[in-house]
């Protein structure tokens, strides 16, 4: 008799945005992928993290003597006064803050639903998000045993992504009883970015029918439009009376700090019992990389003009990156929508309007993975790319994500300008030799 794994690991199948690249790995022969799949940034980090890095056996660092101990679950003082220190560089308020250091932005989203929803099993006190979502807040309510329930944005042929309206968003709240709404201002996976008058509407519905109001964070200062930046810490008892005391933020170093293998992130709340008991909850994980949280601290002590430059200096590297991306991935396949590009570092392609009818994302993703090769420059490359059916919930059907693809705007500059070209030979093979 064999062992019997549990159902959830029966049904357990790898992350969308994974998918590509664990099938390419098992691919034995000389091709070179360009991978879009993840955002796995391939710039430096802060330099104030890069000195801090190079000189983790330095005299006056804490592991000089090889000796690397468990901090406070809750995190170290320094590394929690960096991320405060962080959202205080975008212009908000900070001193009613409390911040826990987690192991990355995922272990976050993961207390969240621990910390929001009804008991694992119920399905009550869901998380309402708003589809298409990152794919691990799906992941960690499976792994919880809590529940999501979602309102469907729709791609428009524009590029644009049409939001719920707060009727229908209130129609949802009442008949599902949510127990928190979920918003990711800088979008991942839509690059969309929500304003901050459209956060306030959102924090409004949550006072109304007494929703915890989550905000991921993790791309805050990715913005393309112009303004300032919007957060869920720019709202106040003053514009929105009741919404002090039930706001949870989720930060991350991956992105903005380009530090995504650090695995650090941080759960912020203006809700001092939440904090508390998010903690306690944490100590059986009893505490985050110590090497990390270190790395990370070095922004305690850095001003808030230099962050400032920073984020500018972030935001025009991407700007032109996705300016010239979107605009070749539209004159290379005619008919192709490319979602507008307004924040954060993604867009979504539909090839509705380019392929037959039965086109499926995952075959094509497969199909790139395992076989799929174009020569250029006297190499071989293939495409890694997203499926965008796991950012949608399980009940939709059919799935707009069967025809839509997520790419992450992460590879180095030259590796970026082969992607327009690899998605127009890959698609046209993969649909020749589709019957």
């Amino acid at each position: 008799m064999k062992p019997i794994l549990s159902e959830h690991f029966q049904h357990r199948e790898p992350s969308g945005i994974r998918l590509a690249q664990i099938e390419f790995m098992k691919r034995g022969e000389a091709v070179e992928a360009v991978n879009v799949a993840i955002g796995n940034v391939s710039l430096p980090m802060h330099p104030a993290m890069i000195r801090r890095l190079a000189a983790l056996g330095a005299p006056d660092s804490p592991f000089r003597d090889g000796v690397v101990k468990y901090t406070p679950t809750v995190g170290l003082e320094e590394t929690r006064a960096a991320f405060l220190n962080v959202i205080a560089s975008s212009g908000f308020p900070v001193q009613e803050l409390h911040a826990q250091i987690t192991d990355g932005g995922s272990q976050a989203m993961e207390l969240i639903l621990l910390g929001v929803c009804g008991p694992a099993g119920s399905g009550k006190r869901p998380l309402l998000v708003i589809d298409p979502t990152y794919t691990n807040y799906g992941a960690m309510a499976g792994r919880t045993g809590r529940a999501t329930v979602s309102m469907t944005r729709t791609l428009g042929a524009d590029g644009r992504f049409t939001l719920p309206s707060v009727e229908e968003i209130e129609r949802l709240i009442r008949r599902h009883k949510p127990g928190a709404l979920l918003v990711i201002p800088y979008d991942n996976p839509t690059g969309q970015l929500c304003s901050q008058e459209q956060l306030r509407e959102l924090g409004s519905l949550c006072v109304k029918h007494n929703l915890w109001l989550v905000s991921d964070e993790a791309y805050r200062e990715l913005f393309y439009t112009g303004g300032r930046a919007v957060s869920v810490w720019g709202l106040n008892d003053r514009e929105v009376p009741g919404i002090e005391g039930r706001r949870i933020g989720l930060e991350s170093t991956s992105k903005v700090w380009n530090a995504c293998g650090l695995r650090i992130g941080a759960l912020v709340t203006d809700n001092e019992e939440f904090h508390r008991r998010a903690v306690a909850e944490n100590t059986a994980n009893l505490c985050a990389n110590a090497i990390g949280q270190y790395i990370f601290g070095a922004l305690a002590h850095e001003g808030r003009s230099e962050l400032a430059a920073w984020y500018e200096r972030q935001r025009e590297y991407y700007r032109g990156l996705l300016a010239r991306i979107t605009g070749e991935l539209s004159r290379q396949l005619p008919g192709l929508i490319v979602s507008t590009p307004d924040a954060a570092i993604y867009s979504v392609l539909d090839v509705r309007e380019v392929v037959k009818p039965g086109f499926d994302a995952q075959d094509f993703v497969m199909y790139c993975a395992r076989s799929g090769a174009v020569e250029m420059e006297g190499r071989r490359y293939t495409l890694l790319v997203a499926p965008m059916s796991g950012f949608y919930g399980d009940d939709r059907s059919p799935n707009p994500g069967r025809t839509q693809m997520r790419i992450a705007y992460v590879e180095p500059p030259e590796a970026m300008q082969k992607v327009p070209i690899l998605f127009r030979e890959l698609l046209v093979r993969f649909e020749a030799q589709r019957s």
